[in-house]
Protein backbone atom coordinates (compact mmCIF):
# COMPACT_ATOMS: atom_id res chain seq x y z
CA UNK A 1 0.00 0.00 0.00
CA UNK A 2 1.11 3.21 -0.67
CA UNK A 3 0.51 5.00 2.66
CA UNK A 4 3.38 2.10 3.82
CA UNK A 5 5.98 3.47 1.55
CA UNK A 6 9.07 5.67 2.57
CA UNK A 7 8.58 9.45 2.24
CA UNK A 8 9.99 11.04 -0.65
CA UNK A 9 9.97 14.92 -1.26
CA UNK A 10 11.12 15.95 -4.90
CA UNK A 11 11.87 19.87 -5.95
CA UNK A 12 11.86 20.21 -9.27
CA UNK A 13 11.51 23.43 -11.75
CA UNK A 14 13.28 25.00 -14.50
CA UNK A 15 17.20 26.03 -13.96
CA UNK A 16 17.93 29.16 -11.67
CA UNK A 17 14.65 28.80 -10.33
CA UNK A 18 16.22 28.38 -6.57
CA UNK A 19 15.88 24.99 -6.06
CA UNK A 20 18.95 23.76 -3.96
CA UNK A 21 17.95 26.95 -1.81
CA UNK A 22 14.96 25.40 -1.17
CA UNK A 23 15.84 21.88 -0.85
CA UNK A 24 18.63 22.97 1.84
CA UNK A 25 15.92 24.80 3.77
CA UNK A 26 13.70 21.94 3.70
CA UNK A 27 16.52 20.06 4.75
CA UNK A 28 16.62 21.65 7.52
CA UNK A 29 13.07 21.70 8.44
CA UNK A 30 12.55 18.03 8.30
CA UNK A 31 15.92 16.47 9.08
CA UNK A 32 16.65 15.92 5.38
CA UNK A 33 19.67 15.25 2.72
CA UNK A 34 19.57 15.90 -0.81
CA UNK A 35 19.88 13.99 -3.84
CA UNK A 36 20.81 15.49 -6.63
CA UNK A 37 18.42 15.64 -10.10
CA UNK A 38 20.76 16.52 -12.60
CA UNK A 39 21.93 15.42 -15.65
CA UNK A 40 25.24 17.09 -15.48
CA UNK A 41 26.04 17.95 -12.19
CA UNK A 42 26.99 13.97 -11.64
CA UNK A 43 29.73 15.00 -13.43
CA UNK A 44 33.53 15.58 -11.83
CA UNK A 45 35.09 18.69 -12.96
CA UNK A 46 32.09 20.44 -14.07
CA UNK A 47 31.48 22.49 -11.32
CA UNK A 48 30.53 25.83 -12.91
CA UNK A 49 29.41 24.98 -15.87
CA UNK A 50 27.03 22.65 -14.43
CA UNK A 51 26.22 25.09 -12.03
CA UNK A 52 26.84 22.99 -8.93
CA UNK A 53 25.70 24.03 -5.71
CA UNK A 54 29.09 25.35 -3.80
CA UNK A 55 29.89 24.31 -0.15
CA UNK A 56 28.00 27.79 0.89
CA UNK A 57 25.22 26.98 -0.86
CA UNK A 58 24.67 23.13 0.37
CA UNK A 59 24.36 25.05 4.08
CA UNK A 60 25.95 22.24 5.66
CA UNK A 61 23.52 19.63 4.43
CA UNK A 62 24.78 16.36 2.88
CA UNK A 63 24.13 15.70 -0.89
CA UNK A 64 24.09 12.80 -2.67
CA UNK A 65 25.10 12.22 -6.89
CA UNK A 66 27.59 14.92 -6.89
CA UNK A 67 29.91 14.59 -9.14
CA UNK A 68 30.06 10.89 -9.29
CA UNK A 69 31.37 10.42 -13.16
CA UNK A 70 33.82 11.13 -14.65
CA UNK A 71 33.19 13.45 -18.24
CA UNK A 72 34.93 10.30 -20.09
CA UNK A 73 32.10 7.85 -18.88
CA UNK A 74 29.21 7.38 -20.40
CA UNK A 75 26.00 7.73 -17.98
CA UNK A 76 22.43 6.42 -18.37
CA UNK A 77 19.47 7.10 -16.86
CA UNK A 78 19.16 3.73 -15.77
CA UNK A 79 22.61 3.81 -14.07
CA UNK A 80 20.98 7.34 -12.15
CA UNK A 81 18.33 5.66 -11.06
CA UNK A 82 19.87 2.27 -9.32
CA UNK A 83 22.47 5.32 -7.59
CA UNK A 84 20.12 7.60 -7.32
CA UNK A 85 17.63 4.93 -4.99
CA UNK A 86 20.98 3.48 -3.34
CA UNK A 87 21.42 6.87 -1.71
CA UNK A 88 17.59 7.41 -0.83
CA UNK A 89 18.14 3.96 1.10
CA UNK A 90 21.09 5.27 2.61
CA UNK A 91 19.16 8.21 3.54
CA UNK A 92 16.26 6.23 4.76
CA UNK A 93 18.25 3.65 6.79
CA UNK A 94 19.87 6.08 8.90
CA UNK A 95 16.09 7.85 9.65
CA UNK A 96 16.71 10.91 7.44
CA UNK A 97 14.18 12.90 4.60
CA UNK A 98 15.46 12.16 1.02
CA UNK A 99 15.26 15.22 -0.67
CA UNK A 100 15.43 14.69 -4.56
CA UNK A 101 16.42 18.11 -6.02
CA UNK A 102 16.88 18.93 -10.07
CA UNK A 103 15.75 19.93 -12.89
CA UNK A 104 15.77 16.76 -15.09
CA UNK A 105 12.69 15.32 -15.60
CA UNK A 106 13.92 12.08 -16.96
CA UNK A 107 16.06 11.76 -13.55
CA UNK A 108 12.78 12.87 -11.28
CA UNK A 109 10.82 9.87 -12.81
CA UNK A 110 13.74 7.50 -13.35
CA UNK A 111 13.30 7.28 -9.27
CA UNK A 112 9.74 7.61 -8.77
CA UNK A 113 7.71 6.30 -11.23
CA UNK A 114 8.56 2.22 -12.28
CA UNK A 115 10.19 2.77 -16.06
CA UNK A 116 11.72 0.04 -17.92
CA UNK A 117 15.04 1.24 -19.47
CA UNK A 118 16.87 -0.94 -22.26
CA UNK A 119 20.44 -1.43 -22.02
CA UNK A 120 20.75 -3.23 -25.01
CA UNK A 121 22.01 -1.85 -28.51
CA UNK A 122 23.39 -2.59 -31.71
CA UNK A 123 26.62 -0.90 -32.82
CA UNK A 124 25.95 -1.51 -35.91
CA UNK A 125 22.44 -0.43 -36.28
CA UNK A 126 23.15 2.55 -35.05
CA UNK A 127 26.04 3.33 -37.11
CA UNK A 128 23.82 2.47 -40.23
CA UNK A 129 20.80 5.47 -38.72
CA UNK A 130 23.52 7.46 -38.38
CA UNK A 131 24.64 6.91 -41.59
CA UNK A 132 21.15 7.71 -42.92
CA UNK A 133 20.71 10.97 -40.70
CA UNK A 134 24.09 12.39 -42.25
CA UNK A 135 22.63 11.60 -46.46
CA UNK A 136 20.88 14.87 -47.72
CA UNK A 137 17.51 14.54 -46.72
CA UNK A 138 18.21 11.56 -44.18
CA UNK A 139 17.02 13.67 -41.18
CA UNK A 140 13.67 13.78 -42.51
CA UNK A 141 13.85 9.38 -43.75
CA UNK A 142 14.79 9.00 -40.46
CA UNK A 143 12.23 10.68 -38.57
CA UNK A 144 9.51 9.22 -40.80
CA UNK A 145 10.53 5.46 -40.13
CA UNK A 146 10.18 6.62 -36.53
CA UNK A 147 6.58 7.67 -37.52
CA UNK A 148 5.77 4.74 -39.29
CA UNK A 149 6.71 2.52 -35.79
CA UNK A 150 6.17 4.93 -33.36
CA UNK A 151 3.89 8.05 -34.12
CA UNK A 152 3.48 9.32 -30.90
CA UNK A 153 7.41 8.92 -30.42
CA UNK A 154 7.28 10.80 -33.71
CA UNK A 155 5.16 13.44 -33.23
CA UNK A 156 7.26 14.54 -29.10
CA UNK A 157 10.95 14.48 -31.27
CA UNK A 158 12.29 17.08 -33.63
CA UNK A 159 13.45 15.19 -36.61
CA UNK A 160 16.80 17.49 -35.58
CA UNK A 161 17.36 15.13 -32.16
CA UNK A 162 18.40 12.51 -34.41
CA UNK A 163 20.16 11.03 -30.96
CA UNK A 164 16.90 10.05 -29.79
CA UNK A 165 14.96 9.65 -32.88
CA UNK A 166 17.93 6.84 -33.68
CA UNK A 167 17.78 5.20 -30.27
CA UNK A 168 13.99 5.27 -30.15
CA UNK A 169 14.06 2.99 -33.39
CA UNK A 170 17.18 1.17 -32.22
CA UNK A 171 14.71 -0.17 -28.89
CA UNK A 172 12.02 -0.93 -31.22
CA UNK A 173 14.10 -3.33 -33.40
CA UNK A 174 15.78 -4.82 -30.35
CA UNK A 175 13.10 -5.32 -27.95
CA UNK A 176 9.61 -5.41 -30.32
CA UNK A 177 8.41 -2.98 -28.37
CA UNK A 178 8.15 0.96 -28.96
CA UNK A 179 8.96 3.54 -26.25
CA UNK A 180 5.08 4.69 -26.30
CA UNK A 181 4.05 1.21 -25.40
CA UNK A 182 6.69 0.77 -22.72
CA UNK A 183 5.53 4.01 -21.21
CA UNK A 184 2.16 2.86 -20.71
CA UNK A 185 3.23 -0.18 -19.34
CA UNK A 186 5.30 1.52 -17.07
CA UNK A 187 2.60 3.93 -15.71
CA UNK A 188 0.60 0.55 -14.73
CA UNK A 189 3.17 -0.27 -11.81
CA UNK A 190 3.73 0.90 -8.31
CA UNK A 191 6.64 3.24 -7.62
CA UNK A 192 8.74 2.38 -4.23
CA UNK A 193 8.18 5.74 -2.49
CA UNK A 194 5.22 8.35 -1.51
CA UNK A 195 6.54 11.07 -3.04
CA UNK A 196 5.48 14.57 -3.19
CA UNK A 197 6.37 16.28 -6.08
CA UNK A 198 6.79 20.11 -6.11
CA UNK A 199 7.64 22.63 -8.92
CA UNK A 200 9.04 26.12 -8.43
CA UNK A 201 7.32 28.80 -10.97
CA UNK A 202 8.53 32.56 -11.86
CA UNK A 203 6.70 34.58 -14.17
CA UNK A 204 8.93 34.09 -17.73
CA UNK A 205 10.55 37.16 -17.65
CA UNK A 206 11.61 37.21 -14.26
CA UNK A 207 12.68 33.74 -14.58
CA UNK A 208 14.83 34.72 -17.82
CA UNK A 209 16.16 37.55 -15.52
CA UNK A 210 17.87 35.15 -13.13
CA UNK A 211 19.07 33.00 -15.87
CA UNK A 212 21.22 35.96 -17.60
CA UNK A 213 22.68 36.58 -13.86
CA UNK A 214 23.71 33.23 -13.10
CA UNK A 215 25.19 32.94 -16.44
CA UNK A 216 27.14 36.34 -15.50
CA UNK A 217 28.18 34.73 -12.29
CA UNK A 218 29.32 31.65 -13.78
CA UNK A 219 31.57 33.48 -15.91
CA UNK A 220 32.96 35.75 -12.63
CA UNK A 221 33.68 32.37 -10.91
CA UNK A 222 35.36 31.01 -13.54
CA UNK A 223 33.46 29.11 -16.41
CA UNK A 224 35.75 30.32 -19.26
CA UNK A 225 39.10 28.52 -17.38
CA UNK A 226 37.00 25.27 -16.24
CA UNK A 227 35.90 24.78 -20.09
CA UNK A 228 39.23 25.67 -21.39
CA UNK A 229 40.67 22.53 -19.08
CA UNK A 230 38.35 20.44 -19.81
CA UNK A 231 38.92 21.08 -23.58
CA UNK A 232 42.67 20.30 -23.16
CA UNK A 233 41.47 16.73 -21.75
CA UNK A 234 41.40 14.07 -24.96
CA UNK A 235 39.27 11.83 -22.50
CA UNK A 236 36.23 13.98 -22.34
CA UNK A 237 33.30 12.37 -23.35
CA UNK A 238 30.54 13.87 -25.85
CA UNK A 239 27.90 13.17 -23.58
CA UNK A 240 29.00 15.31 -20.83
CA UNK A 241 30.23 17.94 -22.58
CA UNK A 242 26.73 18.53 -23.67
CA UNK A 243 26.35 20.69 -21.20
CA UNK A 244 24.99 24.83 -22.21
CA UNK A 245 28.14 26.48 -22.34
CA UNK A 246 30.71 24.24 -23.38
CA UNK A 247 30.52 24.25 -26.73
CA UNK A 248 29.71 28.30 -27.06
CA UNK A 249 32.99 29.01 -24.47
CA UNK A 250 35.08 26.62 -26.30
CA UNK A 251 34.38 28.14 -29.55
CA UNK A 252 35.52 31.51 -28.65
CA UNK A 253 38.12 30.11 -26.67
CA UNK A 254 39.30 28.14 -30.54
CA UNK A 255 38.73 32.32 -31.91
CA UNK A 256 35.15 31.41 -33.84
CA UNK A 257 33.53 33.50 -32.43
CA UNK A 258 34.03 36.70 -29.68
CA UNK A 259 33.97 35.82 -25.99
CA UNK A 260 30.76 38.09 -25.37
CA UNK A 261 28.92 36.54 -28.48
CA UNK A 262 29.79 33.21 -26.80
CA UNK A 263 27.76 34.63 -23.43
CA UNK A 264 25.20 36.10 -25.26
CA UNK A 265 24.64 32.30 -26.52
CA UNK A 266 24.94 30.57 -23.80
CA UNK A 267 22.26 32.88 -22.12
CA UNK A 268 20.14 31.97 -24.88
CA UNK A 269 20.34 28.08 -24.91
CA UNK A 270 19.99 28.60 -20.78
CA UNK A 271 16.62 30.09 -21.94
CA UNK A 272 15.65 27.94 -24.04
CA UNK A 273 16.44 25.07 -21.89
CA UNK A 274 14.13 26.25 -19.27
CA UNK A 275 11.27 26.54 -21.37
CA UNK A 276 11.57 22.82 -22.43
CA UNK A 277 12.11 22.03 -18.31
CA UNK A 278 8.61 24.24 -17.72
CA UNK A 279 6.73 22.60 -20.29
CA UNK A 280 8.03 18.65 -19.14
CA UNK A 281 7.07 19.88 -15.69
CA UNK A 282 3.21 21.17 -16.46
CA UNK A 283 2.97 17.50 -17.78
CA UNK A 284 3.08 16.18 -14.63
CA UNK A 285 0.23 16.00 -12.84
CA UNK A 286 1.85 15.32 -9.70
CA UNK A 287 3.23 18.64 -9.58
CA UNK A 288 2.38 20.78 -6.62
CA UNK A 289 3.23 24.56 -8.10
CA UNK A 290 4.96 26.85 -5.85
CA UNK A 291 5.09 30.60 -6.81
CA UNK A 292 8.47 32.10 -5.82
CA UNK A 293 8.19 35.06 -7.01
CA UNK A 294 8.58 37.63 -4.45
CA UNK A 295 8.96 35.29 -1.80
CA UNK A 296 11.91 34.48 0.39
CA UNK A 297 13.37 30.91 0.47
CA UNK A 298 11.97 30.22 4.07
CA UNK A 299 8.05 31.45 2.61
CA UNK A 300 8.46 29.53 -0.08
CA UNK A 301 9.43 26.00 1.92
CA UNK A 302 6.54 27.28 4.51
CA UNK A 303 4.35 26.51 1.72
CA UNK A 304 5.57 23.11 1.05
CA UNK A 305 5.51 22.16 4.91
CA UNK A 306 2.26 23.03 4.95
CA UNK A 307 1.38 20.82 2.01
CA UNK A 308 3.02 18.06 3.55
CA UNK A 309 1.43 18.19 6.80
CA UNK A 310 -2.46 18.16 5.03
CA UNK A 311 -1.15 14.92 3.37
CA UNK A 312 -0.49 13.29 6.37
Amino acid sequence: MRNMKPKLIVIAGPTASGKTACAVEMCHRVGGEVISADSMQLYRGMDILSAKPTREEMGGVLHHMLGVADPAEKYSAARYRDEAKAAIADVLARSRTPVLCGGTGLYINAVTRPMEFSEKCDPELRRELLEMAEAPGGRRRLHDMLAQIDPEAAARLHENDVRRVTRAIEVYRLTGRTQTEQARLDAQREGDYRETVFALRWPREALYARIDRRVDDMVAAGLIDEVRALTRDARSHPTALQAIGYKEIAAALEGRMPMDEAVALVKQLSRNYAKKQMTWFQRDARARWIDAMGKTVEQIVDEMIEILEAER
